[in-house]
């Protein structure tokens, strides 16, 4: 679903700049699921306004106002308006992991292959 702005002036983010944008929604998840709160890909592309910490959880048990946190990655100011579409709201179902202290770990090809280790191609 979309995020829109709930303010009440126009909010202009500078460049490098980043704020919370109220959006006046509150919402009560099952146990099990999350909101992943995403940027518009309308608004990074046009803009350079993306969310900040992307995707943001909402966690389950939250129960105040969803914020986005807004930021203008451009070389130019940005105005918010009120009611205009700041984000993406998704709900997805998670499992809550139960850890195990391993004296090692299994082997795969990669092994400890990190950033850039599996190519391009």
């Amino acid at each position: 679903m979309d995020l829109r702005a709930d303010i009440t002036q126009p909010v202009v983010l500078l460049p490098l700049e980043r704020k919370l944008i109220p959006t006046g929604l509150h919402i009560a998840l099952p146990q099990g699921y999350e909101a992943q709160v995403r940027p518009r890909s309308g608004l990074a592309l046009k803009h350079g306004i993306t969310v900040l910490n992307a995707p943001g959880t909402i966690d389950a048990d939250y129960r105040g106002e969803i914020g986005v946190l807004l930021v203008n990655l451009s070389n130019e100011p940005f105005t918010v308006n009120a009611g205009e579409r700041i984000a993406q709201m998704v709900i997805a179902r998670h499992e809550q992991a139960e850890w195990q202290i391993a004296d090692s770990l299994d082997t795969t090809e990669r092994g400890e292959g990190g950033y850039g280790h599996t190519g391009l191609q």
